[in-house]
C-alpha cells in the first residue's frame, strides 16, 4: 500500500520498472528527435537503468516531417543492427491529423503500433481541431484501427467535455509523462493530473525528442503516492 501524501520520483517509485513506453522520438535522425545514433544508444542505455523493457519508436508522419514506412524501417533496421541491450525495440509512427492525412490514410502509408497492429498513434495541432475531428476519428474506427491520441493534456483548444466525448467514442488517450512535471507549462500539468485522478489515460509515453529531461526528471520526488498508482501502466 502506497503512502499517499508521501512524494516518489519516478526513477525510485518502481513505477517504470517492466513499463512499456508508447511514444517517443528516438529514431535516430528522421524528425525532430535525436540526431545520431550515438544518442539514441545512450537513451536505450537509460530506459534499462530505468527498467523499462519496451520502447515503441513513434517519429513524425505529418506535413512538415514526410516520413514514409519505407524510409523509417530502414532506420529502425539500421539501430536494431547498433542496439545490443535488452530494450525490446518496435516501429510505428506518430500521425498528424494535417490536411494530407486522409490521402496517406486512403493510400495505406499509415504505421500502426500493438500486437495486433490495429491502434494508431495520432496527434492534432495544439492549438486548433482539424476540420471534422471527431468525423475522423470515426473513419479510422471504421478502418479497424483504434485511435490513440497523444498527449492530450497539452491541446489548448480541448477541455473535459472534449475528453469525456473522447471516452464515450473509445478513443484511447496517451499520457506524456513530462506533463505531470511541468515541462509544457502549467496548464499542460493541471490538465494531465485531473485527467489522471479521473482515469482517462489508457497509455503512458515519454514523447522523448532528446535525453536531458528525462534524466532531470527521473530522480525528482514530485509524484504522490497516489498519482503513481493511478498511472497507466498499459504493457503488451
Amino acid at each position: 500500500m502506497w503512502p499517499f501524501t508521501r512524494k516518489y520520483a519516478l526513477q525510485s517509485s518502481g513505477f517504470l520498472r517492466g513499463m512499456t513506453d508508447w511514444h517517443c522520438h528516438i529514431l535516430p535522425g528522421v524528425d525532430d528527435g535525436f540526431r545520431s545514433m550515438e544518442e539514441s544508444l545512450e537513451a536505450l542505455d537509460f530506459y534499462a537503468e530505468l527498467g523499462i523493457t519496451q520502447v515503441w519508436l513513434t517519429p513524425h508522419i505529418m506535413e512538415d516531417i514526410p516520413n514514409t514506412p519505407e524510409v523509417l524501417r530502414a532506420r529502425f533496421d539500421e539501430l536494431r543492427s547498433e542496439y545490443r541491450g535488452p530494450v525490446q525495440l518496435h516501429l510505428a509512427a506518430e500521425h498528424m491529423l494535417d490536411e494530407l492525412f486522409e490521402e496517406r490514410f486512403e493510400a495505406g502509408a499509415l504505421m500502426p503500433m500493438g500486437t495486433n497492429g490495429d491502434t494508431l498513434l495520432v496527434e492534432t495541432s495544439y492549438f486548433n481541431p482539424p476540420m471534422d475531428l471527431y468525423g475522423l476519428l470515426e473513419r479510422i474506427k471504421q478502418k479497424g484501427y483504434k485511435p490513440l491520441l497523444a498527449h492530450p493534456e497539452r491541446y489548448v483548444y480541448m477541455d473535459m467535455s472534449d475528453y469525456r466525448r473522447l471516452r464515450d467514442m473509445q478513443v484511447e488517450l496517451q499520457l506524456n509523462l513530462m506533463s505531470l512535471f511541468g515541462l509544457y507549462g502549467q496548464d499542460a500539468r493541471a490538465k494531465a493530473m485531473q485527467l489522471l485522478r479521473e482515469g482517462y489515460y489508457g497509455r503512458a509515453g515519454t514523447d522523448l525528442h532528446m535525453l536531458r529531461p528525462l534524466r532531470a526528471v527521473a530522480s525528482d520526488k514530485v509524484l504522490t503516492g497516489k498519482q503513481i498508482e493511478s498511472l497507466p501502466k498499459y504493457v503488451e
